[in-house]
């Protein structure tokens, strides 16, 4: 009886989608790969900085008592804390160089952006925050593309 070929575990599988992998990076390797993983620590101290900034807001450092958290509004509580936890584990996940991290990085950002320009009442408009979100994923989406065309078929 002939038997068939078992199937790849599904992490290869995942392992196999993603455009870049952690143990791409080496100091002494050029390509869009190392220029990915870059961008994507560099990314994540960014969005480490912006989950610390939120968690600051919730512990209440640096504002007066009558304008800490339990002061605001619900709806602000409620993106401050969303934030404060999206962020930094975005920032973990990117600093990996993980697919889930992009994806969560990608979902906080695009949902910070919806805030910003649907729900001013929350945050207010900062259109400096839009543009650098969108400047951002845009990025993203050209280094992720230029280091997948580069990768062995």
């Amino acid at each position: 009886m002939k038997r068939l070929p078992s199937p790849a575990p599904a992490g290869e599988l995942v392992e196999q989608l993603a455009p870049v992998q952690a143990e791409d990076y080496r100091p002494d390797r050029e390509g869009w790969a190392w220029r990915l993983v870059v961008f994507l620590r560099i990314t994540a101290g960014l969005a480490m900085l912006k989950g610390l900034y939120h968690w600051s807001a919730v512990c209440g450092i640096g504002v007066s008592a009558d304008q800490g958290f339990d002061a605001q509004s619900l709806s602000w509580q409620t993106a401050t804390v969303f934030f404060a936890v999206i962020d930094l584990v975005a920032a973990v996940g990117l600093w990996l160089a993980t697919p889930w991290g992009a994806v969560v990085w990608l979902t906080g950002s695009v949902t910070m952006i919806v805030v910003q320009v649907f729900f001013p009442l929350i945050y207010g408009l900062h259109w400096i925050v839009v543009a650098g979100l969108v400047g951002l994923i845009a990025a993203y989406l050209f280094f992720a593309i230029q280091a997948a065309r580069e990768q062995p078929n």
